[in-house]
């Protein structure tokens, strides 16, 4: 038996520990990752939700609402929470699993953190490539929740079917953000919090804007830790996007470049870099353009 087969194995009969083994192998480089990810039959059918916005939205609040509704009504779930890396040790800074402990022992819920590694809208290939292994499985959504910070979470959209973009009342500075570059990447809008005073105002505001851009797009108000508006949000998430045959191509084109992106990545080593930088650095002339050209040439 190849060493890749017992993951492909465990990962497709939905074994947690496998698929946790599984994940860290491929997030972190090690083998058989390349081998499983090239053998794996990803389900390309099942949802990918993208939840993003500002920070303090309250977005793992409402992951947490919706997987317990969505729980509730039969179905697997997985949940990728994607983390600010740290600049100093590369690891995830957030705990998103102590955020939704009270999904973290349910048999049909898996959890998983990542670090952002860099990555401004929090998408790496790392995110990609694991999300296509939680694919492999048999869950029924898979909800992957991003840093979201300023314009950056677009990034999200060369990830996610359905790309749901959290803003709470106070978000009136938001509105700038959507009209230059989320409007075109959010399948629905939510507005959370809102039993806060000035919700309606702003989600009306909201729906102005969308009918200005002569777009289609729900919106919906929710009060996720009283699991208020919780239903009508699920019931239009497990509706599916019926656009996403038109730009799945565009999709997979910006995922495959993203790949072969990091691929030709691979040999630069950041530790060694950072070495090479502190030592350059005790020159008085240093510039950083040069530095990285003659790092690019003898690397």
């Amino acid at each position: 038996m190849k060493s890749y087969e017992v993951f492909k194995t465990g990962i497709e009969e939905g074994d947690f520990r496998i698929i946790a083994r599984a994940l860290t192998l491929v997030e972190n480089d090690l083998e058989p990752a390349a081998a499983l990810l090239k053998n794996m039959k990803i389900k390309y059918e099942v949802p990918v939700i993208g939840i993003t916005g500002p920070p303090g939205a309250g977005k793992s609040t409402l992951v947490n609402a919706i997987t317990g509704e969505l729980v509730s009504k039969g179905h697997k779930i997985a949940i990728l929470a994607v983390d600010p890396t740290s600049p100093f040790n590369f690891g995830s800074l957030l705990g998103d699993r102590i955020r939704m402990a009270q999904q973290f022992n349910n048999p049909n819920v898996f959890i998983r953190s990542i670090a952002t590694r860099g990555a401004l809208g929090g998408i790496s290939v790392k995110t990609l490539e694991m999300v296509d292994l939680l694919r492999a499985a048999n869950f029924d959504l898979i909800l992957v929740e991003t840093v979201g910070v300023g314009q950056s979470e677009v990034e999200i959209a060369g990830l996610a079917d359905q790309t749901v973009v959290v803003l709470v009342p106070e978000s009136g500075d938001e509105i700038q953000n959507i009209k230059s570059g989320l409007m075109e990447i959010a399948q629905a809008f939510v507005v959370n919090k809102a039993d806060r005073e000035g919700a309606d105002t702003f989600a009306n505001n909201l729906k102005k804007l969308v009918h200005e851009q002569h777009q289609q797009i729900p919106i919906f108000k929710t009060v996720a830790d009283k699991n208020e508006g919780i239903a009508a949000l699920c019931k239009w998430l497990l509706k599916g996007n019926k656009q996403l045959n038109e730009r799945k191509t565009l999709l997979m084109a910006e995922k495959a470049f993203r790949i072969i992106q990091h691929q030709r990545m691979l040999d630069i080593d950041k530790t060694k870099l950072r070495e090479a930088v502190n030592e350059a650095l005790l020159d008085s002339n240093f510039n950083i353009y040069r530095f990285v050209d003659s790092w690019i040439k003898h690397s």
